[in-house]
């Protein structure tokens, strides 16, 4: 009895302790430690969508910043294996170009895993630390279409971008289309009544290279926060409707723009 008691007690220690490493937040990664650069502004457009055009006067004014590159950091929650796991990323775009994803998961604040994925010159890259996935044709997909829903943290690009435009869908609902090589794809943008801020950005993606068809995915933008004066989001929650939880959440501490990104976005870590 005794015996049992004891290993009972054991168990239930492990997972108090693996519950507790789960719910402590790493620290961020240090600042990039260089301030946005101003380029100066260019007008909103005529002729978008009022959703869109109401969107980019509650975020922005009348004018939006120029932008060609970003750099987001801050702490995250993602799910693997049905554990979520705390940790911290960083992202590095080339606005509406490239881009690449610096993510750590932790257990008590440190990292226990780490992701690298690039999204250079249309080619993706996936490092994880049990292998290595690139030159699938899905997984470029589906990180064409992460580019452009996270260039809503700077979504002039949105607008200045010659290969992109917005269709209007209905009076809270638009359809941004954007380029995938030679081809185009589509995201469906819907807008909150008041401000008119963006509520969701859902796309039809694949979620591997051994998907036999696409997936609704959907990002939920939960929170907003003022960046340079300008408003950008603050927490940002990815489902997958075939999910029954989200899979990921990013909380943005950080976004710098304009910086020199040629080397950051090629590097391996913050």
């Amino acid at each position: 009895m005794w015996v049992l008691i004891g290993v009972l007690g054991g168990i239930a220690g492990l997972f108090a302790t693996g519950w507790a490493g789960l719910h402590v937040w790493p620290k961020p990664f240090p600042s990039l430690g260089v301030a946005s650069l101003d380029l100066g502004s260019v007008p909103i457009p005529v002729g978008l969508p009022q959703s869109v055009a109401r969107y980019y006067r509650a975020v922005c004014g009348d004018e939006v910043p120029r932008v060609h590159s970003a750099v987001v950091s801050g702490l995250a929650r993602l799910r693997v294996l049905g554990i979520r796991f705390p940790g911290r990323f960083r992202f590095v775009h080339r606005a509406g170009r490239d881009y690449r994803h610096y993510i750590e998961l932790t257990f008590f604040g440190r990292p226990i895993f780490r992701v690298n994925e690039f999204y250079l010159g249309g080619e993706s890259r996936l490092e994880l630390p049990f292998g290595v996935t690139e030159g699938e044709p899905k997984v470029a997909q589906a990180a064409n279409l992460g580019l452009w829903g996270e260039s809503f943290w700077f979504p002039s690009i949105l607008l200045s971008d010659p290969r992109v435009r917005w269709e209007a869908v209905d009076e809270r609902t638009a359809r941004l289309v954007v380029p995938f090589g030679g081809e185009e794809d589509r995201l469906t943008v819907r807008f909150d009544r008041k401000p008119g801020r963006v509520r969701s950005i859902e796309a039809m993606r694949f979620k591997d290279k051994s998907s036999a068809g696409k997936t609704l995915w959907r990002n939920e933008i939960v929170d907003w926060m003022t960046q340079d004066g300008w408003h950008v989001p603050a927490a940002v929650r990815i489902t997958w409707q075939d999910d029954v939880a989200p899979w990921a959440e990013f909380h943005a501490r950080e976004v710098v723009l304009n910086a020199d990104v040629s080397e950051l976005v090629q590097r391996r870590g913050p």
